[in-house]
C-alpha cells in the first residue's frame, strides 16, 4: 500500500489542530496548566538554542538556560531576579570562551528567560483587566495577545504567497513580502476589532468602541513587532546556516520557528501593560 505524503501546509494545518486546543485549554483553565505549558515550552526551547547553536558543551548551557527560566518563573523580586539571570549569563559567557558563536550561545540565557517568563508574566498581569464576573481577565487578554501573533502570522503566509512583490528582507528571509507583512498588519486589525467586540458582547464588558479601536491599534502594533521578532530569528538561522531551530514540530520546524514573534513581542506588551490601567 502507497504511503500518502502530505504538503508542508497540510502538515501545518494538523499540527495547528492539535496545538491550538492545547494551548486554548491551558490558558482557560489557568493554575496550574499554565505553568505546566509555560514550563514545558521553555525546556524545548532551551533545548532547540543549545543545540540550534553550534557548540561544545550543549548540555551545560541548556541546564543554564532551564535554570535561568525557571529564575523568571519563580523569583518575583525584580532586583533578585535581574541579579539572578545577570549571574547566569555572566557564567555561561565565561564558559563559552572558546565557542565560536560565544554570544549567541551567550544570549540563550537571558533571552529565554525574559521572554517566555514575560508571558508568564503577562498572563498574570492580566487578571486585573476589567472587572469581569465569573471570568479571567488573563484568560481573554492573553488570549488576544496570542491572536494578534497568529494574525500576522496567518496573513502574512496567505498573502504573502497570493500577491508576492518586493521581499521584505530579501538577504534575512526571501519568502517574506511587503504584502505579506501588510496582510499580516490588517488580519490583526481585523481581527482584534471583532475579538473584542465579541469578547464584549458575551461578557458584558463596559469596553466602548473608542477603547475596541485603541486595541485594533494596538493589535496592529503587536503584529509589527512579532514580525521583526521573525526576522531576528530568521537572521540568526541565516547566520549559522541552518533552515529550522529543529524538526519538533511537523511542518513548522521547531519551537522557535513557531512562536520567534510571540516571545519577542511578549516583552515589550508586558512592559506597555504594565503601565496602563485597567480600571
Amino acid at each position: 500500500m502507497e504511503k500518502v505524503k502530505l504538503t508542508s501546509l497540510q502538515k501545518r494545518v494538523l499540527t495547528s489542530l492539535v496545538m491550538i486546543p492545547l494551548v486554548i485549554g491551558a490558558l482557560r483553565s489557568g493554575h496550574p496548566y499554565v505553568d505546566i505549558l509555560v514550563y514545558l515550552v521553555g525546556t524545548m526551547l532551551a533545548w532547540e538554542w543549545s543545540t540550534m547553536v553550534p557548540n561544545n558543551r550543549a548540555n551545560v548551557y541548556a541546564v543554564c538556560y532551564v535554570f535561568a527560566l525557571g529564575c523568571s518563573l519563580l523569583i518575583f523580586n525584580s532586583v533578585v531576579l535581574f541579579l539572578s539571570l545577570l549571574a547566569i549569563t555572566v557564567f555561561v559567557y565565561i564558559k563559552a570562551k572558546d565557542e565560536k558563536h560565544r554570544y549567541l550561545v551567550t544570549l540563550g540565557a537571558p533571552y529565554i528567560a525574559v521572554a517566555v517568563g514575560a508571558l508568564y508574566w503577562m498572563y498574570y498581569l492580566f487578571d486585573s483587566f476589567g472587572s469581569i464576573s465569573g471570568e479571567k481577565g488573563s484568560f481573554v487578554m492573553t488570549l488576544w495577545f496570542i491572536l494578534m501573533v497568529w494574525s500576522v502570522d496567518i496573513g502574512g503566509y496567505i498573502i504573502g504567497l497570493s500577491l508576492r512583490g518586493p521581499k521584505l528582507a530579501p538577504r534575512i528571509s526571501p519568502n517574506k513580502t511587503w504584502s505579506g507583512l501588510i496582510g499580516g498588519v490588517i488580519l490583526a486589525i481585523a481581527v482584534s476589532f471583532i475579538y473584542m467586540y465579541v469578547t464584549k458582547s458575551i461578557l458584558n464588558l463596559p469596553l466602548p468602541m473608542k477603547e475596541q479601536l485603541k486595541f485594533a491599534q494596538l493589535g496592529a502594533l503587536v503584529a509589527f513587532i512579532a514580525q521583526i521578532g521573525d526576522l531576528v530569528e530568521s537572521a540568526i538561522k541565516r547566520h549559522l546556516n541552518i533552515k529550522d531551530s529543529s524538526s519538533l514540530i511537523p511542518g513548522h520546524g521547531g519551537v522557535f520557528d513557531r512562536i520567534d514573534g510571540l516571545i519577542f513581542a511578549a516583552p515589550i506588551v508586558y512592559c506597555f501593560f504594565t503601565l496602563v490601567s485597567f480600571e
